[in-house]
């Protein structure tokens, strides 16, 4: 007994065969951990002095929209520091995520005063 000759199925083209979809949480997360790349990156920011940065995504399609919360020291440059977490995180999200981002909202949800730390860090040791 002779068993039937085998048919290969249709090869389908690769954008046929169906999508990837990276869930909104998984977007933000790589936008919180650019921005705490891009605030570590700057030589006047020390990291363990805010909270972690939080982001939020709407991914519409390949098209993702991010808001990022941050902690700043002040003063420094505020203006600097939310354009370089702008830069790095459309840049990450680009890059793993291959998706769009035409804009980075960033809320300064708090600054720390570097001289009000300072003069509390002294009363601390003097103690």
């Amino acid at each position: 007994m002779s068993t039937p000759p085998r048919t290969t199925p249709p090869r389908v083209p690769p954008a046929e065969r169906g999508a990837t979809r990276i869930a909104d949480r998984v977007v933000a997360k790589i936008a919180a951990q650019a921005a705490r790349e891009a605030l570590t990156a700057r030589p006047e920011r020390r990291p363990e002095q805010a909270a972690a940065p939080h982001a939020t995504v709407t991914v519409h399609h390949d098209i993702a929209r991010v808001r990022v919360s941050l902690e700043l020291d002040y003063p420094s440059d505020l203006a600097a520091q939310c354009a370089a977490v702008r830069s790095r995180v459309a840049r990450r999200i680009e890059e793993y995520a291959q998706m769009s981002v035409p804009e980075v909202d960033i809320d300064i949800e708090h600054l720390h005063s570097t001289h009000t730390r300072s003069a509390a860090g002294r009363d601390r040791r003097l103690r």
